[in-house]
């Protein structure tokens, strides 16, 4: 195998990985607040915000791979 080809692999993969577990981690904490929110509907606002901060913080998970899976394609 080429250097290139390893690299490519190695972006597939990086973005890959860093898509599949975030997205995990996302409906499970989907999955938490519906039912939090669902046992108490009175927090639902302060359910609701923490959800969507946590959701933000695991997105930029997914970003930062797929910004290493960029840099790893500019050395192609």
């Amino acid at each position: 195998m080429t250097d290139s080809s390893i690299i490519a692999l190695a972006a597939a993969l990086a973005i890959a990985v860093s898509t599949i577990f975030p997205a995990l981690g996302q409906g499970k904490a989907a999955k938490a607040a519906l039912e939090g929110i669902a046992r108490q509907p009175e927090a639902a606002k302060d359910i609701r915000s923490t959800l969507l901060l946590s959701l933000a913080l695991m997105e930029a998970l997914t970003i930062y791979g797929l910004l290493i899976g960029f840099m790893l394609i500019s050395k192609i």
